[in-house]
Formats: C-alpha cells, structure tokens, sequence
C-alpha cells in the first residue's frame, strides 16, 4: 500500500455518493494514469461505492476515508477497502486497524500526535489540516526531529495545482492529498475529460520533484 502510494505520489480524496458517478470517476482517474484513490465515509452509499468500485477496477486501489469509529473498521474491510485514513489520531481505531490486517494512515497535526502514532508503529500519516496546521514551513520543521525515524506525510488540507509541487518536493512528504482532482462540482457536471485532464498536469506536477 505505502508503495503504491509513494510510486504515484498522489492521493485523490473523494466524497461521492452514486455508484454510477464512483465508477465513472474511477474510469477517469485511471484514463489518466492514477490507480488509487480514498472514498470517505461521508455519505450512506461511500461503502458500497468502494465495493463497486474495487469489483469493477480490480487494479485500482481503494481506501476508506474519515474512518472515525472502531465499527468502521469492519465495515471498511467487508467492503473491500485496502487501507483505511483518519482525519485524527484515535488509538482504539488505529489498534483495531493494525489487529483487523487494514493498513491505517491516521492524521495528526503537532509533534505529540506525531510522537503518539510512531508508539503506534505508523509510520505514514496524514498531515491535516495541511494549509491551516502551517504547510510547508511545519512539515519543514517536523521533519528535522522525526525524519530519522522513517515517518512520512500526507499532506492534506488546502492542496491545489498551485502548491501540490511544492509540497511533494518535501523528503517527508510520501504523497499529496488531493481533493482537487475529484471537486464536488466535477462529478456534479459529469466532466470526467477535465477530472482526466487535471490528473495528468497533477501526476507531471509532482513526478520527479526535486527535495528542498
């Protein structure tokens, strides 16, 4: 999973409730070279769109988002979901992760929440919110006291084209999260070409960036 994710560097974070739109979406993220993608649990219908959407593209692959309660796990795994990503740092639903076989990307946004996961043996976290918690500067700073101990970020939280590479250039970044790619109003206007479209500038945007 973390391999994966390093490879494309990208993380498109989707809140989609028709199966049709999941599928179509998945098609276009794929037509434009990224085979992975996190379906937040927002919504009644996100576990079943993960479920089609992991039977349909079976080489796509799929997390479930803002898991926030333990039960959650279960259901993510039942439904086919190959890791799982938090907002927060919740140890009871990271430690039934890591027992149910889910990888877990848990989010944190101080040193303590860093110091907290690592206890925890996760080593890839979610950096949340990105923009707000101090971007790149923060990450920057993280990085000098916790870059030794193999802990890599996800930033998300204000990710757009304009930053994305700048961000991905960061050694502690693993990936960016982007919610950009997948905009509520993409799938509103069923603009798969311009959710293509936008992949591809992403994917040549972060691809080889050199770190600072």
């Amino acid at each position: 999973m973390t391999a994966r994710i390093i490879q494309k560097r990208i993380v498109p974070v989707v809140v989609v409730s028709r199966v049709d739109d999941a599928l179509r979406m998945a098609e276009a993220l794929l037509a434009g070279g990224l085979d992975v993608i996190e379906v937040t649990l927002r919504n009644p219908e996100a576990e079943t769109c993960i479920r089609r959407i992991r039977n349909t593209f079976p080489d796509v692959l799929v997390g479930a988002g803002t898991v926030l309660e333990v039960d959650q796990v279960s259901r993510c795994l039942e439904a086919g979901a190959q890791f799982g990503v938090s907002p927060g740092l919740n140890e009871t639903v990271v430690e039934k992760a890591q027992a149910a076989g889910l990888p877990f990307i848990p989010g944190v946004m101080t040193p303590s929440e860093v110091e907290r996961a690592l206890r925890l043996g996760c080593k890839l976290l979610k950096f949340f919110p990105a923009e707000a918690a101090g971007g790149i500067k923060m990450l920057q700073s993280l990085a000098g006291p916790y870059m030794h101990t193999g802990v890599k970020f996800i930033p998300l939280g204000g990710i757009h084209a304009g930053n994305a590479g700048a961000y991905a250039a960061l050694p502690i970044v693993a990936a960016v999260g982007g919610s950009w790619l997948v905009d509520r109003k993409l799938i509103e206007d069923q603009d798969w070409g311009q959710m293509t479209r936008l992949v591809k500038e992403a994917l040549a945007l972060v691809a080889n960036r050199e770190h600072f």
